[in-house]
């Protein structure tokens, strides 16, 4: 079974000491994007789902699921805000999920194209299932279950995030375009790393 198939893959690449440095730096490079966060009360802008989705790109589920947790546990553990909730760990290493499951082992066989469309169209219709999946639903029932949303109702919280991620979506979907299709061309150029869709 394909799926079965790509987590096999997936966490055998952390064998490799390359994927563990490159994710490492990546988790770290995440760090550096989410201390640049913009909090606007009912949201926070921020790009740190970049990093996140390049894992998911290079090495698949089961890497990008950890490396969801992590971040969220680091990014706690740099910028404590309140207590330490799991379920916010368990939905960062779902969102892991949703990139590794949808862009790893589509990455083109070289064919001298300086920019990949088929992959772009994969990372955003990621981006699109994160947002929807993670930001609308799964942020929004969270902040509300424990109580950070208590001077609105779930359908008012749900409707400010909805107008934050249209307003932020245009520019995610410009920095997929730009930044990962670099992230892959620069892995591609250093690992001349070739793999074909599963």
């Amino acid at each position: 079974m394909k799926i079965i198939r790509m987590f096999r893959e997936s966490a055998a690449e952390l064998k490799n000491l390359r994927c563990i440095t490159v994710t490492g730096l990546l988790i770290a490079l995440s760090m550096v994007i989410e201390s640049f966060t913009i909090n606007l009360g009912f949201a926070k802008i921020n790009f740190a789902f970049l990093a996140l989705a390049a894992i998911g790109m290079l090495y698949g589920p089961s890497v990008s699921i950890m490396a969801g947790a992590v971040c969220d546990v680091l990014g706690y553990l740099v910028a404590p805000e309140g207590g330490f909730f799991a379920i916010y760990t368990l939905i960062g290493a779902f969102q892991g999920l949703i990139y590794g499951m949808i862009a790893y082992r589509r990455l083109p066989k070289r064919t001298g194209r300086a920019y990949d469309v088929e992959m772009s169209f994969r990372l955003v219709a990621a981006r699109i299932v994160d947002v929807l999946v993670i930001n609308l639903v799964c942020n929004t029932a969270a902040n509300y279950h424990y109580g950070f949303l208590r001077d609105r109702t779930l359908g008012a919280a749900i409707a400010a995030r909805v107008v934050k991620n249209l307003l932020e979506l245009p520019v995610d979907i410009v920095l997929i375009a730009v930044v990962l299709m670099a992230v892959l061309k620069a892995y591609q150029s250093v690992f001349g790393r070739q793999r074909t869709a599963v």
